[in-house]
């Protein structure tokens, strides 16, 4: 009987017993795969996914690129290459423990030979290993493929995601067995197989021995070995979360007891900053020893009934770049400290975007919304646009009419006067009852002297050009309206009532797709485009056809925000409605937040002006710890 708490103190005492060696050969790797891997793979991906001709894409379109032929060989290349770094790195450690040395400094060089010596067996083992859990994933994902097509295929995917009918339901009822069962499945054959890696490792077997021998040693005891397993990875994903807690609710309340100097703040903050990187960067490295050298004492107890591996000798030392590499990963810390700290900016110029109006306070697209908006004191009233049958622009998100009035047609098959007749209000609720689709000249004419309007073109193959004429030409009119009235107006109050006469500089547009954007700003070089976008392919995209970009907000990083800087470009966030996450995306530097919820965000600009330098810094260092 396997005994997992003697498992887990064997385990424990060799990473002790190992540690400086195995710290040694992770620095030397990450630096291997830092210079020479992660690039390699990264251009291979990307010269992949150049062979797709596309750059922004919607969630459906990217799996249907995942779908094709081209899109699979993407994704198992992507994911091949990405296993193999991983077993590189887990293989390793496992011959840095089980082949000790007096000098901690070439251990880890040896086992960094002796890992790419095994590199065909390891990238073999990856194709086995990694290839039959997919196998067995086909049929599985063409079964779901197949009851999406049944029960949603007909459906629009927003009406699906924001109404979820039944046929949602009954569709994830039939769906959620099949992934039960295919993940128990794929879970049995990784621990009959979790010993073929450090049998590749330390007698350089190749796959189908290796294998055999794992299901054989790991007969009868794959339930011990599951649960030793799934420990370990509680424990590793727990751990990066229950220091954040700490740092967040311990000791960062620490630092409000500090002066507001900076003297004694950015120092603190440094040092604050750098204990977390380390403490970072070691639960990092805890965690990936940690899942090598449980495959090894496995391995030692079940084959060779060994405890763990011998501990190196007395005497052993690390040596002088060992030593260097340690004080380096110190240096890297304050390095990343110093950066994070000249990262925070203590400006929080960020433009108000209303997500269809006031959305959340009132029925989206209407005038309601817009009047709404207005009144929480929004930059811009964001709204969707699409053609009717008859070439007239109105204000409406979905294709069809299914989710906002329970009419099944498609918006385009009727013409501005039919659609005059339904009822997009009452849904939302009875104060509401009788709002109609407006026009977009009527939107226009409501925000006039006192927001501004950022049209979204919606997608519709084939009139996606005719729908951006049509703004143009409605934004036209609207321009001759103003100047009229700015002519008529018997003094300056009445003018700015008007509003401003240039409405092409004062309105943004936005689409989804790059060569709509760079027609647009061919035909009107005034007007502001905003590239909406839920995925960027990475490489792919030619950032200097936009004015600004719009990202969803959990796909905003760090270097986004330096590349847009670096073209010259904004960057938008959407779709967010919660306080907290408007605050981290304020300190990462975006230029406006599109929110359903603008009062909300209007009134966290409000507090967030009131507090001292040495507040808001530790309210930026707070958000940095919660991305």
């Amino acid at each position: 009987m396997l005994a997992l708490a003697q498992l887990n103190r064997d385990l424990l005492r060799t990473l002790r017993e190992h540690l400086r060696p195995l710290i040694a050969y992770h620095l030397f790797f990450t630096l291997l795969a830092s210079l020479l891997l992660l690039p390699a793979v990264a251009w291979t991906l990307t010269h992949l996914l150049a062979r797709f001709g596309r750059t922004v894409i919607t969630n459906a379109e990217f799996i249907d690129i995942l779908m094709s032929a081209g899109g699979a060989l993407w994704l198992l290349a992507a994911v091949g290459l990405t296993f193999l770094v991983l077993y590189l790195q887990q293989a390793g450690m496992i011959l840095v423990a089980a082949r000790p040395r007096d000098n901690h400094l070439r251990l880890a060089f040896e086992a960094l030979w002796w890992t790419l010596r095994r590199l065909p067996q390891l990238a073999a083992l990856v194709v086995v290993q990694v290839g039959a859990h997919l196998l067995l994933l086909i049929p599985v994902a063409l079964a779901i493929a197949w009851l999406y097509g049944t029960f949603l295929g007909g459906l629009d995917p927003y009406y699906v995601q924001r109404v979820r009918p039944p046929a949602l339901w009954q569709f994830l009822a039939i769906s959620l067995p099949l992934v039960l069962a295919w993940a128990a499945i794929a879970a049995t054959l990784y621990f009959r197989w979790i010993l073929a890696l450090p049998l590749v490792a330390m007698e350089g077997l190749w796959p189908r021995p290796a294998l055999k021998r794992s299901h054989r040693l790991t007969h009868g005891r794959k339930g011990p070995i599951a649960l030793a397993v799934i420990g370990l990875l509680l424990l590793i994903i727990a751990l990066p979360f229950l220091t954040t807690l700490l740092f967040d609710r311990l000791f960062t309340p620490l630092l409000w007891w500090l002066p507001e100097r900076n003297a004694v703040l950015i120092p603190a903050t440094l040092a604050y900053l750098t204990a977390y990187v380390l403490i970072t960067l070691a639960i990092t490295f805890v965690g990936i020893a940690a899942n090598a050298l449980l495959s090894v004492c496995l391995l030692l107890r079940l084959a060779h009934r060994e405890p763990r591996p011998a501990p190196p000798p007395r005497g052993a030392h690390p040596g002088r770049l060992a030593w260097a590499l340690e004080l380096g990963v110190i240096a890297f810390a304050l390095s990343q400290a110093w950066l994070i700290v000249n990262s925070f900016e203590l400006r929080d110029e960020v433009a108000i975007i209303a997500h269809r109006g006031s959305s959340m306070a009132a029925p989206e697209n209407t005038l309601a919304a817009v009047e709404q908006a207005i009144l929480d004191g929004t930059d811009y009233v964001e709204l969707d646009v699409r053609l009717t049958a008859d070439d007239e622009i109105v204000l409406f998100h979905d294709r069809s009419l299914t989710r906002l009035t329970g009419d099944p047609r498609d918006l385009g098959e009727l013409t501005r006067e039919e659609l005059d007749g339904f009822d997009v209000g009452s849904w939302f609720g009875d104060a509401f009852q009788g709002e109609r689709i407006p026009g977009l000249d009527e939107a226009l004419a409501a925000v006039r002297g006192r927001s501004a309007l950022m049209i979204d073109l919606k997608p519709d193959p084939g009139r996606e050009l005719a729908l951006a004429e049509g703004v143009l030409a409605t934004l036209y009119r609207e321009a001759q309206l103003r100047r009229a009235c700015h002519e008529e107006a018997p003094d300056p109050e009445a003018v700015a009532a008007c509003g401003d006469a240039d409405v092409i500089g004062e309105t943004r547009l936005a689409t989804m797709s790059p060569a709509l954007a760079r027609e647009i700003k061919a035909r009107e070089p005034a007007l502001r485009v905003t590239l909406l976008a839920q995925l960027i392919l990475p490489g792919t995209l030619d950032r200097r056809g936009f004015d600004a970009l719009g990202l969803r907000h959990n796909r905003i990083t760090e270097n986004e925000i330096r590349l847009a800087r670096r073209y010259g470009y904004e960057v938008h966030a959407w779709t967010i409605n919660d306080r907290a996450r408007m605050s981290q995306l304020i300190d990462l530097g975006v230029d406006a937040i599109i929110t359903d919820r603008p009062a909300l965000l209007a009134e966290l600009l409000d507090d967030r002006r009131e507090l001292g330098d040495g507040a808001l810094l530790l309210v930026k260092l707070r958000n940095w710890l919660r991305r």
